[in-house]
């Protein structure tokens, strides 16, 4: 009598990981742009070009067609509570940027003083669900399409308050593409003497964030070399 064949387990069906969502230009654009806020002076220090209320004010209004219509030119202007704000979101990106670099080193900037990995991540939700937003597709004569997050059609008038949390929301979302998407695979930190800046890597034999950081690279490295062993 043959023995009775044991019976195969069920088979357990795992659904495929999906692929990550590209982020937009814009999205990646406002994430770099406000990490690189943190910049090399010229002079060997570091320089913080959101160090007063005018000067977040300014980089807004020079980003205006990457953020929602209410934080357009002269409609945002921002006070020492929404520079904090923006700054604490500063960290967050710069933190989870130095985490997306690993194995690498980070930017030295802030390399001894970064944000623990989870309170980056929840730093940057809560600001995300400040606002309700969608993205709105917009295509201005003599120029490309454009994707954008813009509140929900009547989700409350456009008070500085709200604005604040507005640009908040939109700085977040866009970190959040970011960071989950495939670009951030690319993402370096360059370390050419006294850069700090993070950079998309654009080819496999890229070192630095640009030719005058390769330049001052490897002059310090031929210098190096001619001083020989100590």
């Amino acid at each position: 009598m043959p023995a009775p064949s044991k019976a195969s387990a069920p088979s357990r069906a795992f659904a495929p990981t999906p692929a990550p969502t590209r982020p937009t230009p814009a999205q990646t654009r406002l994430t770099l742009d406000l990490a690189a806020t943190i910049r090399h002076d010229g002079h060997g220090g570091v320089a913080d070009d959101l160090d007063t209320p005018e000067g977040l004010t300014a980089w807004v209004s020079d980003r205006a067609e990457l953020l929602p219509d209410d934080l357009a030119a002269r409609r945002y202007r921002a006070d020492a509570a929404a520079l904090d704000r923006v700054r604490a979101l500063r960290s967050a990106v710069r933190a989870l940027f130095a985490h997306a670099v690993l194995p690498g080193e980070p930017s030295p900037a802030d390399a001894r003083r970064l944000l623990p990995l989870a309170e980056a991540v929840t730093r940057l939700n809560d600001a995300a669900a400040k606002v309700l937003t969608v993205p709105v597709l917009s295509w201005p004569d003599g120029a490309g399409p454009l994707v954008r997050d813009e509140p929900v059609p009547g989700a409350g008038h456009a008070s500085p308050a709200r604005r604040a949390d507005l640009l908040d929301a939109a700085l977040a979302r866009a970190a959040h593409a970011f960071i989950a998407g495939p670009d951030r695979q690319r993402l370096r930190a360059c370390h050419a003497p006294r850069c700090v800046r993070y950079f998309l890597k654009e080819h496999p034999r890229q070192e630095w964030c640009k030719p005058s950081c390769g330049n001052r690279a490897r002059v310090a490295r031929h210098h190096e070399r001619a001083r020989g062993p100590a």
